[in-house]
């Protein structure tokens, strides 16, 4: 057989192991270890495996990963995300349909401060969901709006996916988090304008019955008090991180340092950590931290045996060559990840996809920034389409409500997968707002 046969093959062989149940993390390393036996021999495979699992993991930078995962649990557990949705609750109250978009604007500044969607969709579920159903909107309308919205929290940076694409490509984390604001903000903005319209025009699927808005607010203290209450933790750590990354006073991951610590001194002065909560979040960042850099490393041996095959080079001169062209794989490759997303997860996708695609992308002269954004997108509508549609889940396990249906969940979102859509559509047309930070 030749080496792109073997690639087929391995490729082929990962898609059935992951059909029956096998680890994606397991399935990269039995499959690339074979493939690169078939291809050299056993000893070759040996030796690339143990190159791989020093080389992908040694790095400095991947002290991010544990950190901006303790930055997230600490902020969930501290109350701020409750904070964030009541300040815009209070400032957009008056805005049609209000405590919608206030989900969304609550979901995209909390997503800058923990960059994984699926605590979003948790805190917010347990929030949001309630404060909407009790003032008449209805309940498919508010866990759409809440499961839209979470998926901010792998776009808007500090992004995990943006950490784990990064690396497969190559790029620099930092302008990966600067090429996630624009589209970020695009993406909050078309949930907002989704929600009016819906509003405006099909107030049935919004309302169950007219919300009061002047109906007394809980917390009626002056609104330049209340906001400086409120919105102070929020901004001093958004200003610590981003600032900081931003400003060029610190790298990814003295970010991440300084974010969790930032969060640990709000978790110890609202005193949100007694009971052993602290021992939990720390052996629950370890086992994300170990689960992700596990993934990497196996994808790192998974693209090297993919690059032995030439499996990536004869498909990358067959796609660009042909009728298709670069905008058609790029249809192809888009359509491919949302299909896969109804499936498995989305840091799974990626380190399918991505060693396959990467060599593809280069080929096309397209920049990769620009294309990981798309992927970041593309991947994150997975979260919300049947079956997997993993914040769809997230909510209905936090919300613990017998009679609210997954189905009831899933038809919620389908504005919201549209609109994303949208934003993939205007994101492919026009580039800059993905690269222009980002090239700064």
């Amino acid at each position: 057989m030749t080496g792109i046969e073997i690639g087929m093959i391995c490729v082929a062989a990962l898609i059935l192991l992951i059909s029956l149940g096998m680890p994606i993390g397991i399935g990269m390393i039995v499959v690339s270890f074979a493939g690169v036996t078939l291809i050299r021999n056993e000893t070759v495979a040996m030796r690339m495996m143990g190159s791989v699992a020093n080389d992908s993991l040694e790095e400095y930078l991947f002290a991010v990963v544990p950190l901006f995962v303790l930055m997230g649990l600490l902020v969930t557990v501290s109350g701020v995300g409750k904070d964030t949705f009541d300040l815009f609750e209070r400032l957009l109250r008056r805005v049609r349909a209000g405590l919608g978009v206030a989900t969304v604007f609550a979901n995209a500044v909390f997503a800058s401060i923990t960059g994984i969607s699926i605590a979003s969709a948790s805190v917010f579920s347990r929030v949001a969901v309630p404060e909407m159903t009790r003032h008449g909107y209805r309940r498919s309308f508010s866990t759409g709006v809440v499961a839209g919205s979470s998926v901010l929290g792998m776009l808007i940076p500090p992004s995990l996916l943006m950490i784990v694409y990064a690396v497969l490509a190559e790029e620099s984390v930092g302008r990966m988090f600067l090429a996630g604001i624009g589209p970020g903000i695009l993406l909050a903005l078309l949930f907002s304008a989704t929600i009016v319209i819906m509003a405006t025009f099909r107030k049935d699927s919004v309302f169950e019955r007219s919300p009061d808005v002047d109906a007394p607010v809980a917390d009626d203290r002056p609104l330049g008090v209340f906001v400086l209450s409120k919105g102070t933790p929020i901004i001093a750590l958004v200003a610590l991180v981003l600032g900081g990354l931003y400003g060029g006073f610190l790298n990814p991951t003295e970010a991440g340092a300084i974010g969790a610590l930032g969060a640990l001194v709000i978790a110890l002065a609202r005193r949100s950590l007694g009971g052993g909560r602290m021992w939990s979040l720390l052996v629950e960042t370890g086992q994300v931290t170990v689960s992700v850099l596990f993934l990497i490393m196996a994808a790192t041996f998974f693209s090297r045996m993919l690059a032995m095959s030439g499996l990536p080079a004869m498909l990358a001169e067959t796609l660009l060559d042909s009728s298709i062209g670069p905008y058609g794989f790029l249809v192809i490759f888009i359509g491919l990840i949302i299909l896969m997303g109804c499936l498995i997860d989305s840091i799974s996708i990626m380190l399918i996809l991505l060693p396959i695609a990467l060599p593809v992308a280069k080929a096309a002269g397209f920049d990769l920034i620009w294309f990981g954004v798309l992927t970041v997108v593309a991947v994150e509508i997975g979260l919300l389409t049947p079956p997997f549609g993993l914040s769809v889940y997230t909510i209905k396990s936090a919300i613990d409500d017998p009679t609210l249906k997954v189905g009831e969940i899933f038809r919620g979102t389908l504005p919201f997968v549209f609109a994303m859509v949208v934003a993939l559509a205007i994101l492919v047309a026009f580039p800059p707002i993905s690269v222009w930070l980002a090239r700064l």
